[in-house]
Parts: C-alpha cells; structure tokens; sequence
C-alpha cells in the first residue's frame, strides 16, 4: 500500500493532463500543502546510517561537568535524593514574614518606597517571649522563692557539669492569689531572663493535638532565644492544674492526654523536641527549664510530677513576707510599716490580693464622684467617648490613702467573703447535691 501511494502521488504531480485550478481554488496554498512523498532512497538510507552513528556516539558524550565535588546545589544523600530538597522537608522553618530588611535580601526587592528596613507584616507577627518592661518600681521577693527559682534556673543550664539527675519543671503551688507568678516574673526581670509564658487556656483545643505541639513549639522558641539572643530563657505555664487538672467527673480529652505525654516527654529528652518535621542527628535543643504554677497538684496525673521529672515547691508566704510585700505595695501612698502590721493583723489568714483589692476599693468614692463631674451616669458611654477624644474630660483625683479608709475598704471584702461562705445558693438551686 505504501509503494502504490508513493507511485500514485508521483504521477499526481509529474502529469500535466490533470487540473489543477479546482485544486488551487480550493487549497490556494497548494503548493505548502503537498507532502513530498517518495519511495524509499539512498536519502533515507543515509539518514538511517546518521542515526546509528549518533546512537553509537551517545555514550562517547562527556557527561555534564559538576561545580564542585562538596557542591551542595548538586549533591545526594544515601538514598540518591536531592540533599538540599530533603533538608527543606526536614526543617521547621515556616517564615515567610521576613520583610525587606537591607543586608539580608537583594536591594533589588527592598526597594526604597517602604524604606531599607521596613516589614510589611510587623502588625501580623505576635511576640512570644516577654520582656516585663511594665514592672516598674520597687518590689520584694521573698527570699525563699527567689533562692528556689534561681535554684532551679541555674541548675538546669548547668546540668551537663552536675553528674547528678536535675528535673526539668519546677512545679510551684500553693493557695489562691499568693503571688506565685508576680514572684516569678520579678524574678526573671531581676536576672534578666526572656521566658516564653503559657497559661491554662492554651491547653486545650478543637483541634486534637495543637496544644502538645504548640508546648513545643513555645520550648523551642525559647531554645531560639538562648541561640540568637544570647539571654537566658525558660518556658512557664501558669495555672496548670486548671488544664490539666482532674475535678469530680471531668473528663480526660485527647489533649490533655497528649499535654501530659508532651511534658513528660521533654523531662526525659530535653534536648531533642519534634514539632513534626522528620528528625536530623544534628537538631539539638538548647535545655530550657520550665516552671509551672498551680493551686493543687494533687490533681495532676502522678507520673508527671514524680521527683524525676517536677521539683515541687510549696509557697505560703509568712507573716514577714507578706508584710513586707505589702508596705512595698503601699509604699508611694505615705502608709508607714506599723501602719500595714496592723492591717496584716486585723485581716489574718487572707491571700496578697486582697490587700491589693483593699487599696483598689478605696478608689470608689473617688470614681463615682469623678462620674458626677463628668455629666451623670445618664449617657455616660456615649460623653465619655467623646470628650475623651477631644480632650474635654475632668481631671481625675485619686483618693489620699489612710488607714481608716483601708480599713473599712477591709470589712467591706471580708464581709462578702463570709456571705458566700454561709449562704452557699447553689444548696438551694441544686436540692440532689451532695452534703
């Protein structure tokens, strides 16, 4: 079939009998239309012969010339992958808010409309780490939590010297509003620490496992800062048990599941903590001490705060202590130290915050005569918006603080301290509850 097509087109085009004007108005490019068909030549068999000389030549070609013999852009692994390709699927490094910052990008990108250091996402990034420039002033640690903390700071960042077993948590409980995590950040202010700070809330989530992953993501930010900073850094969870903690007929989650494990987990390898990229021999972590704080830990799970992983440590403040807090409390507001042991004496057995909610509520006449002044209770969102905006509001007064008026400020909380103690309405709204 093949040689009668070609003989049939080579008479097509060699007679000149045939016309060929319906063909041309038809097919107007004619002459591009034709294939040129002919029976099989020495054309061929010289083309043929060119192709197996080039397919005898293939393997006679140099192979491509490699930059370097340690050049990581060409390199492979054992498995004969991308080395640089398998790094990048390895590594945690997300960033992709790095900015236009000159020195570090070409100065091509930065451009100068936005400046050499501008970072178009600097409203997007949330600080992790705290710094505590809001603690202004003269405060008192307690000598016996600041020999604690530092204690246990110290002792994990020189651990590999010790050849002994150091806890990786220091779990400080006591009773409510003792001042355990105002201690701890008076404390790290004074040393100059960075920490990462976690709270309860942070555990649980809709998502199962995002709080375990998101404890070691915050232990290895804080790693980061020892790295790149050069300051020492510790992870603290403040109000532990109240995530972690196990009332009644609470139920157990996946995630507190996970949490615990996540702790547990970094007690025993502290050095090594995955967020979910593949492990490399060389991640290691920085040792970052953690420090929780709780009210009763009793309710934690018991493997968790064994002696081996948590270093336990009591707080209740003593009648010294406490005294000296709050005179530092009371300091600018002229009350003398006499002053605030009779206070301490009149209200015994109560947390540091209420000395602190007792200051607080001698500021209430003040602030409804301040209210007066200012037009009334009667529409008073929508002036007190507006003037201050522009500017027009009355000077507030602070109360001059007295004994006297603490003192009464003082019956005044104890009083609704002991009306929730006798009336106890949820007797009265649940009639099946438990005696």
């Amino acid at each position: 079939m093949a040689l009668s097509f070609h003989s049939s087109a080579l008479l097509f085009n060699s007679t000149p009998s045939i016309p060929l004007s319906p063909f041309k108005q038809q097919f107007p490019n004619y002459s591009s239309l034709c294939v040129r068909c002919s029976t099989p030549s020495s054309s061929n068999q010289q083309s043929e012969s060119q192709d197996s000389n080039s397919n005898q030549d293939a393997p006679k070609k140099k192979k491509k010339k490699r930059l370097s013999e340690q050049s990581s852009w060409e390199a492979k692994d054992a498995e004969g992958n991308d080395y640089l390709y398998r790094l990048g699927a390895e590594a945690d490094n997300m960033n992709i808010a790095v900015g236009a910052r000159a020195g570090v990008i070409d100065s091509l990108f930065a451009g100068n409309f936005l400046g050499k250091d501008s970072d178009i996402v600097f409203d997007y990034r949330q600080k992790v780490t705290r710094s505590f420039a809001y603690l202004q002033g003269d405060y008192y640690i307690a000598p016996a939590f600041l020999d604690k903390v530092v204690c246990h700071i110290v002792k994990n960042y020189i651990s590999h010297l010790m050849n002994a077993k150091v806890p990786l948590i220091l779990g400080i409980w006591g009773g409510k509003g003792q001042g355990k995590s105002f201690q701890t950040e008076l404390i790290f202010q004074a040393m100059g620490i960075e920490p990462v700070i976690m709270s309860a809330g942070e555990l649980e989530s809709e998502r199962a496992g995002e709080p375990g992953k998101l404890i070691r993501e915050r232990y290895r930010t804080a790693s980061q800062v020892v790295q790149n900073q050069g300051k020492m850094s510790c992870l603290m969870i403040n109000d532990i048990d109240a995530g972690l903690g196990r009332f009644g007929d609470t139920q157990v989650t996946v995630n507190n599941q996970i949490v615990v494990g996540t702790l547990m987990n970094l007690c025993d390898n502290p050095t090594r903590v995955s967020i979910g990229q593949d492990w490399r021999q060389s991640d290691i972590s920085h040792r970052i001490p953690i420090i929780v704080t709780g009210n009763d830990f009793s309710t934690l799970y018991a493997p968790l705060i064994r002696d081996g992983r948590m270093d336990k440590f009591y707080w209740q403040p003593t009648q010294e202590d406490i005294v000296n807090i709050v005179c530092r409390m009371y300091e600018k507001d002229g009350i003398t130290s006499d002053e605030v042991a009779t206070i301490v004496s009149t209200f015994p057995n109560q947390a540091l915050d209420f000395y602190g909610a007792m200051r607080s509520r001698t500021y209430d006449q003040s602030i409804l005569k301040w209210v007066e002044d200012s037009g009334g209770a009667e529409d008073i969102g929508r002036r007190f918006l507006r003037q201050r905006k522009k500017g027009e509001l009355p000077v507030f007064v602070p109360p001059e603080q007295t004994i006297e008026a603490l003192l009464e400020s003082g019956y005044s909380l104890a009083k609704e301290q002991q009306l929730i103690m006798e009336n106890k309405l949820s007797r009265e709204y649940m009639k099946n509850m438990d005696e």
